[in-house]
C-alpha cells in the first residue's frame, strides 16, 4: 500500500493514537496524520498547536516521514481522497468502537465517496486510552503523574505548561493589568517556566512537575475554607520557592536566593515580604522555621511528595539522585540518609507535617516510603 492516513482531534494525542500510527507505518510506505478541526468540539488547544505537538511526538520516535495536516470544513475521508489516500486507519478497542467507527466507514464510503477505513485492534494496556479518558484525569492532586503515563513527552509537557499557564494568570488576575504589569508578569511565567528555573533539562525533580504538584495541592484552601489571600499568598511563594537551584549548593541558600529573586520580581509590593518569608521557610532548618501564619500549609504542600504512592516516591527518590549526579556514591548516600532520617524523626513525632489536614492525607504513607528508602541506603 502507497499512502495511508490516521485522523482524529488528537487533543491530546495519546499513547494508543501512537501504537495505531506505528501500524500504519507498517502497513504503506507514507503516513499522513489529519487533525480535524470541528466548530462543535472545543479542544484545549487550538489546530495549530496540536499540529506542533503530533509532530514533536512523532520527532521523539524518529518517525519524520510521517507527515501532519490540519483538515478545515471538509470530512477528514473527503480530504484523504484529494490527497491521493484511499485508506484511513481507525483503532478499535470494544464493540462500542466496532459499531461507531463501522458507522462511520459506510457514510465516508456510501455518503462522501471518501477513503475506506481500515480497523486495527489495539494490544490490552492500550485498550482503555483515548483522549477524552486522559483529559478527564485532569484536576485532582497528582493528575499529572497519571496523566504522563498515556501521552507521550511532547504532549504531556504542553499540557501541564497550559495547567501552568491558566493558573499564573488567574494568580495576577491578568483582566485587570495594565500592559505593563501584563508584560513584567509575562516575563516571570518565561523565566519561571523556562531553562532558567524549573523548565531546566538539569532539573529532574524540583522541575515543572514539582511546581504543578505544589500548586494543585493548594486545594488545602478548599478544604479547610482558608481566605483567598492567603491562597494567593500561599502560591506566590511557592511559584518562587524553587525558583533558583544550585547543584551544587551555594551561598546564599537556593531558598534564600529564589527569596531575593521574588524580591527582585516588582509582582506584589504591598505583599513582597510576607511572600519572601514563606520561601525561605522551605529551608527546612531550624533558624529557618520562624512564625508565620501560613508556615505549615507551606511546609506541608512542599513535603507533600513524601506521602505519595510508592510508585510515585520511588520515582521522586530516582529523580533527586539524578539531581545529585555530581556526587559520588556514598558521599550521596550519607547525605540522603542524614536528611531523610530526619524526616523520619519527624514523622514519627506527628511534626512532619503540623498541618492537620496534611498530616491526615500523608503522614503514614510518608513514614512508609522514608523507611522504605533509608533501607535501600
Amino acid at each position: 500500500m502507497k499512502k495511508i492516513a490516521f485522523s482524529g482531534t488528537l487533543d491530546p494525542i495519546t499513547n494508543g493514537h501512537l501504537w495505531v500510527i506505528g501500524e500504519a507505518r507498517a502497513l504503506a510506505d507514507e503516513v499522513v496524520v489529519f487533525i480535524s478541526e470541528n466548530p462543535l468540539k472545543a479542544p484545549q488547544f487550538p489546530a495549530e498547536r496540536r499540529r506542533q505537538i503530533v509532530e514533536q511526538s512523532l520527532a521523539e520516535r524518529g518517525w519524520n516521514e510521517v507527515s501532519v495536516i490540519v483538515v478545515r470544513g471538509d470530512y477528514t475521508a473527503r480530504a484523504a481522497k484529494r490527497h491521493g489516500i484511499d485508506y484511513l486507519v481507525r483503532g478499535i478497542r470494544n464493540t462500542t468502537d466496532f459499531d461507531y467507527e463501522n458507522l462511520l466507514q459506510q457514510a465516508n464510503v456510501d455518503v462522501l465517496q471518501g477513503a475506506k477505513t481500515i480497523f486495527v485492534m489495539p494490544p490490552r494496556d492500550l485498550g482503555a486510552v483515548s483522549s477524552t479518558f486522559v483529559r478527564a484525569l485532569q484536576g485532582p492532586v497528582g493528575w499529572h503523574w497519571s496523566m504522563r503515563k498515556f501521552v507521550p513527552p511532547a504532549a504531556y509537557a504542553a499540557w501541564i505548561l497550559d495547567w501552568l499557564r491558566k493558573d499564573w494568570e488567574k494568580l495576577w488576575h491578568y483582566e485587570a493589568l495594565n500592559a505593563e504589569a501584563a508584560a513584567n508578569a509575562d516575563h516571570w511565567f518565561a523565566y519561571l517556566t523556562g531553562d532558567q528555573a524549573y523548565g531546566a533539562s538539569e532539573r529532574r525533580y524540583h522541575n515543572l512537575d514539582h511546581l504543578l504538584h505544589g500548586l494543585s495541592d493548594a486545594v488545602w484552601a478548599a478544604n479547610c475554607s482558608a481566605e483567598p489571600a492567603a491562597v494567593e499568598t500561599l502560591k506566590k511563594a511557592f511559584w518562587f520557592h524553587d525558583a533558583v537551584y544550585a547543584a551544587p549548593p551555594q551561598a546564599p541558600s537556593n531558598e534564600e536566593a529564589s527569596a531575593r529573586l521574588w524580591l527582585t520580581a516588582k509582582l506584589d509590593d504591598a505583599n513582597s515580604a510576607a511572600v519572601a518569608h514563606l520561601i525561605r521557610l522551605t529551608e527546612h532548618t531550624p533558624q529557618a522555621q520562624a512564625s508565620h501564619p501560613l508556615r505549615d500549609v507551606m511546609l506541608g504542600v512542599d513535603l507533600a511528595i513524601l506521602g505519595q504512592a510508592e510508585e510515585v516516591y520511588t520515582a521522586y527518590a530516582l529523580a533527586v539522585r539524578a539531581e545529585y549526579a555530581w556526587l559520588d556514591d556514598e558521599s550521596y548516600r550519607t547525605g540522603r540518609k542524614a536528611v531523610l532520617q530526619n524526616f523520619l524523626s519527624r514523622a514519627e513525632g506527628g511534626e512532619l507535617y503540623a498541618d492537620a489536614y496534611f498530616a491526615d492525607l500523608y503522614q503514614a504513607a510518608a513514614q512508609r516510603n522514608l523507611n522504605r528508602e533509608i533501607a535501600t541506603l
